[in-house]
């Protein structure tokens, strides 16, 4: 039986554990621009993803509860969209392989915190299926989002004049994102990518766009609709799911991370710069920096996986060394 309680403690915080949900917050918000990254995988290897779905979904019947555990995580989120939009766009456009292959390593050398979530589970034939379907949604995804947008890469801006018909399909589709920010190993621009909107969205974000195309505003809307059913709908149905059955749940989770990082070389944005390099020759410098940035970034994840592993082993033995209240009891009497 894999049942557990669906009530989950959230942690208090002091200021360690609220910058560190702060830099998750931080990196949720990186994985809208950045494609392939998966904000939730961050936060098992915090030890934040039980306390995160939890409350998320019971913000509404814990409101001041959830909602000063949530409040770093929302200020970290806003500062690593904007990093997205000002930095990461940039240096995306200049050194692209580079950027990717750091948080590819990054991925990389965090699996093992990922992994971790099944140690004692016995793998049977169900949760290797799992497994291998999570491994294979974001390699489909990436190839799907390669055939749309390589179909639409002289389309232009696809809401340039919105139609209303676009603002209605904006609701499911920021539903999808919304559940991509819960799952590991889904990511938001990759969706996007596939849709063939995400370059389309992020140049929208100008003065000038907004003067021309003041619709666009209603597409913002109707995301912003679409995305919190998502999160606030899919929380709520993971923490019971997990509740239910996490070993199988979290078999599913480990393939999705896996597939992930095979999705960040695969997509169109990563497409292009292997199609650049066919056609004008191999930028050396690119891909040496990306393969330093890769292993700087596998070392520097794993470096932090271990240390979380090392703090969760001492909490461990103070918890099993302490007394229980109902031992003392027992001894007073």
């Amino acid at each position: 039986m894999e049942k557990e309680s669906l009530e989950i403690a959230l942690i208090r915080y002091n200021k360690k554990t609220w910058c560190k949900s702060a830099l998750l917050g931080f990196f949720i918000g990186l994985a809208v621009i950045v494609p392939g990254i998966s904000g939730s995988t961050v936060a098992i290897i915090f030890k934040l993803y039980d306390q995160f779905l939890y409350a998320v979904g019971n913000l509404f019947r814990q409101f001041k509860r959830c909602f000063f555990f949530l409040l770093p995580i929302g200020i970290g989120i806003v500062i690593g969209l904007l990093l997205g939009f000002i930095a990461v766009e940039k240096l995306l456009a200049i050194l692209p392989f580079a950027v990717v292959g750091l948080f590819a390593g990054l991925m990389c050398g965090a699996f093992p915190a990922v992994k971790d979530e099944l140690k004692g589970a016995q793998m049977t034939g169900k949760r290797i299926a799992l497994l291998v379907l999570g491994v294979l949604i974001p390699v489909a995804i990436g190839i799907v989002s390669v055939a749309a947008g390589a179909s639409s890469a002289e389309s232009g801006n696809v809401f340039s004049s919105v139609r209303w018909w676009q603002v209605l399909v904006c609701i499911p589709v920021g539903y999808v994102v919304g559940v991509t920010q819960i799952v590991p190993g889904l990511s938001a621009s990759a969706i996007l990518l596939a849709l063939g909107w995400f370059r389309s969205l992020v140049d929208s974000v100008s003065l000038t766009f907004w003067r021309e195309n003041p619709a666009i505003f209603l597409v913002y809307a109707a995301l912003a609709v679409g995305f919190l059913l998502g999160l606030f709908t899919f929380s709520r149905l993971l923490t019971w799911l997990f509740g239910k059955a996490r070993h199988s749940a979290y078999s599913m989770i480990v393939g999705l991370s896996l597939g992930s990082v095979v999705a960040m070389f695969y997509n169109p944005d990563i497409f292009a710069v292997y199609a650049s390099w066919a056609s004008d020759g191999v930028n050396f410098a690119d891909l040496a920096l990306g393969a330093v940035l890769f292993a700087v970034g596998v070392v520097g994840s794993y470096l932090l996986v271990r240390y979380q592993r090392k703090k969760d082993a001492e909490a461990a033995a103070r918890a099993a060394s302490s007394p229980s209240p109902e031992s003392g009891e027992q001894k007073q009497s």
